[in-house]
């Protein structure tokens, strides 16, 4: 009877443990979704902080195995809700059935969800006493955050440095950048879990105190200044829908409808269309170009637009921008030619998107593998400002500005302003976009240069160097922003250094954690 008492009470504890455990991982999940709220549009920034706490709660006293499986059903959750816009392309233009474009996003999502749940695992596998370390948690997270950024060419979506924009902590951007915004945040969160728990105590009030002082320190520093010179900018939204954008009979009519809308704004220093705005290959599209060009001369300007060139030989495609009109303010005439020099190839590109890997393989599955110009050659990683009516301009083109190393390896001493274009047309109205502008301000408060974005559908905007709007304009409008960019003169030290700073002081930090933890076992 004991013996029988027992065993039903081993199998209770044994239910009850894996009922514990699956609730650990729903309210991990959870935390997860709640992270969207905390990314444009919605700006929550502080929703970040009590999410992440929430689920740093919950890997305490956990195994690796348990850590691993609560923060990957964060990643979950936090992939699941931030990046839902990516299904909007995959069901209205990738030709599958639902259960197929949802199945594709789930897979995404799930391959996402591997780099937090390495870093919990990897956490807990290092730390002592299964406890969170103060340090080696941020570290880790950040070195898995890299990878995420790398492995297969790329997807660093949604850090969680980008949520804090409109924080206090924005003002360590133009010092340790994005990624040193998310070490601050996790180490904040993890020495506010220890004080939470009694654990460290002494040494976490001193950690979170440092990081408060820090960001008042960084408030006090202004390393750009005005010079007083404006640049009078106009970006044509042309609000072209994406099932016409390539349609034969539509490319004389997208045309037409940027001359038109860049007309009555000639006054304008610099004129921007979006990516591929002129829905022809270059060579072919002579005619057109050689009429803007004169144009935007004749009236004193420069037009930057996105266009496809093709190298017949080489039988090449590449998404690139070019300069019509004039290039140096002292021009009289157009210096557009084909295929002239002053022109930007993108680099980073696209997964399935701008090129398929695997092609041979998954383009005959579905249309989704062969969307319009999904065949790419890759531009130049390193490659000359573009000049514009005198302005020097370092541009990226859509995705790449997710890439702070790209645009560092590009930004030259002479560069007045950052330019991107994009085609979020694919995304409808979802909250892809504004997370989009998020990160292009990020890169404005970085590098402490204004930028100026200009898409198809929106959202085009113009930003000062510190990251903040100077105007922008509703989606899904044809309408034209025209503003004045004020230009800066200095450099950021996240100009000059970049990343490595913040990516070696984790790595260092994790070695030296895993070696005094190491001592300490043995």
């Amino acid at each position: 009877m004991l013996t029988q008492t027992i065993k039903g009470f081993k199998g209770t504890t044994a239910r009850l443990k894996q009922a514990c455990a699956i609730w650990q991982n729903w309210l991990s999940f959870g935390s997860g979704l709640a992270m969207v709220f905390a990314y444009a549009p919605y700006n929550h920034w502080w929703v970040s902080f009590i999410a992440l706490s929430c689920w740093g709660a919950l890997l305490y006293r956990q195994s690796p195995k348990q850590a691993a499986q609560r923060s990957y059903f964060f990643g979950l959750g936090w992939f699941g809700a931030g990046i839902s816009w990516v299904h909007v392309s995959i069901d209205q233009f990738g030709g599958l059935p639902l259960i197929a474009s949802l199945g594709l996003m789930a897979l995404l999502c799930a391959y996402l969800a591997l780099f937090p749940a390495f870093a919990g695992y990897l956490s807990a596998r290092c730390s002592t006493n299964r406890q969170l370390n103060l340090l080696l948690f941020p570290s880790i997270w950040i070195l898995t955050e890299w990878l995420r950024g790398w492995v297969l060419t790329g997807f660093p979506w949604l850090s969680i440095g980008y949520s804090q924009l409109n924080s206090p902590l924005a003002s360590l951007a133009p010092i340790i950048g994005e990624v040193g915004i998310s070490l601050v945040m996790l180490v904040m969160v993890v020495s506010a879990l220890h004080v939470c728990f009694k654990q460290q105590t002494k040494v976490a009030l001193t950690l979170l105190t440092t990081c408060v002082l820090g960001v008042i320190a960084s408030q006090q520093y202004t390393f750009v200044i005005p010079t007083g010179e404006t640049k009078s900018v106009a970006l044509v939204q042309g609000n072209i829908a994406q099932e016409l954008k390539w349609a034969p009979e539509q490319e004389w009519p997208s045309m037409l409808k940027y001359l038109d809308l860049t007309r009555a704004n000639y006054d304008a220093d610099l004129i921007v269309w979006p990516e591929s705005a002129i829905p022809k290959v270059e060579p072919l599209a002579g005619e057109f170009l050689d009429m803007a060009n004169s144009a935007a001369a004749l009236n004193d300007t420069a037009i930057v637009t996105g266009i496809i060139n093709y190298n017949f030989e080489s039988k090449q495609y590449f998404n690139s921008l070019i300069v019509l009109g004039k290039e140096n303010a002292s021009d009289t005439n157009g210096s557009y030619f084909y295929p002239n020099a002053n022109r930007f190839y993108k680099h980073h590109l696209l997964p399935i998107g701008e090129f398929v890997p695997f092609q041979e393989w998954l383009r005959p599955i579905a249309p989704f593998f062969n969307l319009p110009m999904s065949s790419f050659t890759r531009g130049d990683y390193v490659q000359p400002n573009l000049m514009a009516n005198g302005i020097s301009i370092t541009p990226l083109i859509c995705f790449e500005i997710a890439f702070p190393e790209q645009l560092h390896a590009n930004f030259k001493t002479n560069t007045d302003m950052l330019l991107t274009v994009s085609n979020d047309a694919w995304f409808g109205t979802s909250h892809g976009p504004h997370q989009h502008m998020e990160i292009a301000q990020m890169r404005a408060l970085e590098f402490g240069r204004p930028l100026v974005r200009s898409t198809n559908t929106g959202v085009t905007a113009t930003v000062d160097h510190q990251g903040q709007f100077i105007a922008r304009i509703p989606q899904f409008e044809e309408q034209v922003l025209k503003a004045d960019v004020p230009l800066v003169q200095g450099y950021t030290p996240f100009s000059q250094y970049q990343r490595y700073p913040t990516f070696i002081l984790a790595f260092v930090i994790f070695l030296l954690v895993f070696a005094i933890n190491k001592n300490k076992k043995i």
